[in-house]
């Protein structure tokens, strides 16, 4: 898992690369609306890019995390199926909805019966490097979207420039981001994470609980801001010194959020001494998302040596997998 989450800057130019000779079947066309159905490491691209568009984007864009698809899908909707092994059952489910649907489907995908289907039904499908932990292929998922977002005139390709700018920082950064991820795996080794942000970056922050579950074999929670002033806040009510607070902060957090925040850790510091901020890098939003991410990958690696576990291994959801088959 280390040597996957240090090669991520080069994932990130072959993601480019793939995304860049792709040569769709689908002509660009207008559509009403746009569901990602994806789990996991496969789905969180798509939450990410879901909170890049927020603001821009003219038609909903919704992101599925179940075996079935909104009612509204029909033949207007464009569907992107995000399963990296292939064979994510819910996935699969919710793609043969979408095929009964007629709607434009675009698959992303290392192979399995997800490539197999988009071949027998002629759809456009990107394949993405095998052999790999799903967790682990983020850059490889979400350039993706991108891609098929911008053939689709839904979004501009300016993200190259930027995810080519956070590559060469990436790689000039690599031995501080380090040095920082293990500064922070230290003090969260012994503590519960709980993780804020703005709510634009939520994406971001439930990437970093998903890391620390699996890699570091963690519980963690997170919640956005503000939000979490309308009830969580409420919450931090009695001494918590087995917990931590992690703060995702912007530079181009919206300024009230950004005020929020610095109330909460007033608040918050009465009943837990453990607050730390990680601040991202960068001018554009995926230079500080794509910063945040490989840190924050490193801190939950770094976690899992601490805490002497195998950072790969996910053995109890290939049980909770190989006991769905048998039913």
């Amino acid at each position: 898992m280390k040597q996957l989450v240090l090669d991520f800057p080069t994932q990130l130019q072959e993601s480019l690369i793939i995304a860049q000779s792709y040569r769709f079947i689908s002509p660009a066309k207008e559509f009403s609306n746009v569901v990602l159905s994806g789990l996991g490491g496969s789905g969180i691209g798509g939450s990410i890019v879901q909170n890049y568009v927020y603001g821009s984007l003219k038609i909903p864009f919704v992101i599925n995390k179940d075996y079935f698809l909104p009612a509204f899908v029909n033949k207007h909707s464009l569907v992107i199926i995000s399963s990296y092994s292939g064979n994510t059952e819910e996935t699969l489910a919710a793609m043969q909805q979408a095929i009964k649907a007629k709607a434009t489907i675009v698959c992303i995908t290392s192979g399995g019966k997800v490539a197999e289907i988009a071949k027998k039904k002629n759809l456009d499908c990107i394949l993405l490097p095998a052999g790999m932990p799903p967790r682990s292929c983020i850059g490889y998922s979400m350039i993706q979207v991108l891609r098929i977002f911008s053939h689709f005139g839904l979004i501009k390709d300016d993200y190259i420039k930027n995810i080519k700018a956070i590559i060469k920082e990436l790689k000039a950064e690599e031995k501080n981001i380090q040095k920082k991820a293990s500064t922070i795996a230290q003090k969260i080794n012994g503590k519960l994470p709980v993780i804020y942000s703005a709510a634009d970056f939520e994406g971001v922050a439930i990437r970093f609980r998903q890391q620390l579950n699996e890699n570091s074999k963690i519980l963690a929670w997170h919640h956005v801001i503000p939000e979490m002033n309308h009830n969580e806040l409420v919450g931090w009510r009695d001494k918590a010194d087995d917990k931590i607070v992690i703060i995702l902060r912007n530079e181009g957090d919206y300024e009230r959020v950004q005020t929020r925040m610095d109330i909460n850790k007033k608040i918050i510091r009465k009943y837990t001494p453990n607050i730390l901020e990680i601040t991202s890098k960068g001018k554009s939003y995926w230079e500080r998302v794509f910063y945040i991410i490989h840190l924050t990958d490193w801190v939950s690696v770094m976690l899992a040596d601490l805490r002497n576990v195998d950072a790969t291994e996910v053995k109890v959801i290939d049980y909770l997998k190989g006991t769905l088959a048998k039913n």
